[in-house]
């Protein structure tokens, strides 16, 4: 069983750096299997600090058509997470308890929030579990090898049994007994 993967940042910005072809390609062929296996999450924020990124501050930088392409394919989706007050409470709790800067306080809340339990992510800390959501780096877990890099998720015990239908509970007549 495979589970939701947050994608930060930084992982969408080696994927389009020519300047290391091999942080590109391990960059690349994440988000090809999470856009393939329909499993990738992001949220607002990481997609207007990428398109800041590669298109003010990146060299060469993207061209901005080439980089709105890009931010709509993600919004198409990927179901980015809004920037709202149950993101920004959630970052406050996080920055309390995790001493993190605030945007990856934020980054952490949109991952949390979409049930997301690995956030690909070079700039945090590798292995670190931020209440139940796991950071990987891209460049360090292999794509085979994600399924041991976080406990699955537990699925509720069923309320059928193995076969055939489920047990009526006995029925209790009022008037029984008297």
């Amino acid at each position: 069983m495979t589970s939701l993967v947050f994608v930060d940042t930084d992982v969408l910005v080696y994927a389009r750096d020519p300047r290391d072809a091999t942080q590109r390609s391990f960059a690349s062929e994440w988000i090809r299997m999470l856009w393939t296996q329909e499993r990738g999450r992001t949220s607002v924020q990481v997609l207007g600090d990428y398109y800041d990124l590669i298109t003010r501050r990146f060299r060469p930088a993207v061209s901005r058509e080439d980089a709105w392409d890009d931010v709509q394919h993600y919004l198409s989706s990927w179901n980015p997470r809004a920037l709202d007050s149950e993101v920004l409470d959630r970052a406050r709790d996080i920055e309390a308890s995790h001493h993190l800067g605030w945007g990856e306080c934020l980054v952490v809340a949109a991952a949390q929030l979409q049930d997301c339990v690995l956030l690909l992510s070079a700039s945090l800390p590798d292995r670190a579990d931020y209440g139940g959501v796991i950071v990987r780096s891209p460049f360090t877990l292999q794509i085979a090898e994600e399924s041991g890099a976080y406990p699955l998720p537990q699925r509720p015990p069923s309320r059928h049994r193995g076969r055939g239908r489920p047990r009526r509970a006995p029925s209790h007549d009022s008037d029984a007994g008297s």
